[in-house]
């Protein structure tokens, strides 16, 4: 790797205001320390624990985080930019006369402890005075000392900063090589070391891994100046380094190259390059009904905007619209029992367990151990996804563990889990599923989409779209999105293929609240054929 090759940090490379950055710039080598010692994290949450109890406080929890982040960003033969950030810090919440007090501290010493736990409890306090109910909490069995850690084999940290970057240059040139005019390649690694106590007798240390490895490519006709650009296939991962080593096992040969439990940069960037040159000579679809067949590398979306988002119970409840609006999956829908949310082909489910996900952990952050759930169930309405003090609103006893924080000033609420559809219970490949349909499109990657504040109606797009006759594919087709609503289009689900063609996709970034906050969560699929869905031309214009 030539060090000329990089551009200071404030030069013309991407500068540090437009990634998504938390915490403090830190050299690469603080990013393998080791954080504070076990023992040291048990003395300051018991110190936070018996100070609450001491000032009236029913309940008690205790976060203690260190969050490290890594971005590696280039464009074609340059790396634009390195940022490695640090932050640590605790974040004490409390339920003092029946109403929530929240406080945090980056002085990890016992007086700055204490101070932030007396904060907690005066908020409280002093919020109690408006509220009207008091804060009903779900409860939880005290785990004891426990651990967990997402299970890699690679720790993207301890990767040094070279091979990243050879890495990237490699991906960029097998772009460039076959004909790509632009890439933008980049490289997002996370690891959260995070320790839960609380009055309830859990003592929880996780230690959490998260990866994804974006590109994007453009090819320019030079005569015309038009321009397309694919993005990358890679999904973001809670794995290690080795979902970069592109295993030959965990390739699907389909019309492009898909990608299982680990991913081929530079043989995608190579493929992008082509297939954004092809994007520039393929015929515009005609507008019209068609059956289409989504592969999950493009699915993920329209399950994370249709059903992840809708089924959050602040959403459902009105508490929550920031971002993503309310929902049309109104209580009285589910109380039903016969709410038809999808076709009976439809089974969603959501949970924190899949191995490889996003969503992963042991534990969520109100110390809930982690399961799965159904949320609709042979196409019926069955379920949101809630926290300790919402489940007792749906007649439930035990939160279902989905309760995040992005980092330790944050306080804890109801975020998304995994939320995938479950595969078809019959054999069922994608080249069947297309056998079978006479006018259609199979849609691979996501692109822009747009959703009402409802996330009723909707539009999406993709990366890759290939037309569909008589059950065959007849060449690629440019300018799709196609139009829908929630119910309609999971109506229109006729199938679903087995369980060996299931794969995870997923936000890296997902924002809710305010302030904002951002967590990361995959959704899962097998391919799905949705029948008689509106297509666009979004290259027609009106008039």
């Amino acid at each position: 790797m030539d060090r000329r090759k990089f551009l200071q940090l404030s030069g013309a490379g991407l500068g540090v205001s437009m990634l998504p950055l938390s915490g403090r710039l830190v050299a690469e080598s603080k990013l393998t320390q080791s954080g504070l010692d076990l023992t040291v994290k048990k003395e300051f949450a018991d110190v936070a624990l018996n100070t609450a109890n001491k000032l009236g406080a029913r309940y008690a929890d205790v976060r203690i985080g260190r969050y490290l982040n890594q971005y590696v960003v280039t464009r074609e033969m340059k790396v634009q930019n390195v940022v490695n950030t640090e932050s640590i810090g605790m974040g004490i919440r409390v339920i003092a006369n029946g109403t929530w007090g929240f406080a945090a501290t980056n002085n990890l010493t016992a007086d700055g402890v204490v101070r932030a736990t007396r904060q907690a409890v005066a908020t409280a306090k002093a919020n109690s005075k408006y509220q009207q109910t008091p804060v009903q909490l779900a409860p939880v069995k005290g785990h004891g000392e426990v651990s967990w850690q997402t299970p890699i084999q690679k720790n993207a940290m301890q990767i040094p900063i070279a091979e990243k970057v050879d890495l990237l240059m490699e991906v960029n040139q097998s772009a460039l090589d076959a004909g790509a005019s632009y890439i933008n390649s980049m490289l997002y690694l996370v690891n959260e070391q995070k320790y839960f106590a609380s009055t309830d007798g859990s003592y929880i240390d996780q230690d959490i891994h998260r990866l994804w490895a974006p590109f994007s490519v453009t090819a320019v006709d030079k005569k015309t100046g038009a321009f397309r650009t694919r993005e990358g296939l890679s999904q973001p991962v809670g794995r290690g380094f080795e979902y970069l080593d592109g295993r030959a096992a965990d390739k699907i040969q389909s019309q492009t190259v898909l990608y299982r439990d680990s991913y081929d940069m530079a043989e995608d960037a190579r493929l992008a390059a082509q297939q954004a040159q092809e994007k520039l000579t393929a015929k515009s679809v005609k507008p019209g009904k068609y059956d289409l067949v989504l592969d999950p590398s493009h699915l993920w979306l329209t399950i994370h905007e249709s059903v992840g988002h809708p089924l959050e119970l602040d959403r459902v409840l009105g508490y929550e619209a920031n971002f993503a609006g309310t929902s049309f999956a109104t209580l009285d829908k589910w109380r039903s029992g016969k709410f038809q949310y999808g076709s009976d082909k439809v089974n969603l489910f959501a949970d924190k367990v899949q191995p490889g996900s996003l969503g992963a952990v042991g534990y969520d952050d109100e110390g809930v151990k982690t399961g799965n759930w159904d949320l609709v169930k042979d196409g019926v309405l069955v379920n949101y996804q809630a926290i300790r003090d919402q489940v007792h609103m749906l007649g439930q006893k035990e939160s279902q563990g989905c309760c995040y924080a992005a980092s330790w000033s944050s306080v804890q609420f109801q975020r998304m889990p995994n939320v995938s559809l479950r595969p078809g219970r019959k054999t069922l490949g994608v080249d069947d599923m297309i056998k079978d349909v006479e006018k259609g499109i199979y849609i691979v990657g996501d692109g822009s989409f747009s959703i009402d504040q409802q996330r009723y109606n909707f539009q999406f797009g993709g990366q890759l779209f290939y037309e569909i006759e008589n059950g065959k594919i007849t060449g690629m087709v440019e300018d799709v999105a196609y139009q829908s609503n929630t119910q309609e289009f999971w109506n229109a689900c006729s199938q679903v293929c087995d369980k060996h063609d299931y794969r995870l996709g997923g936000s890296f970034f997902d924002g809710k609240g305010q302030p904002s906050q951002v967590s990361a969560v995959s959704h899962g699929s097998s391919t799905a054929r949705f029948d008689g869905i509106n297509v666009i031309n979004t290259k027609r214009k009106l008039g």
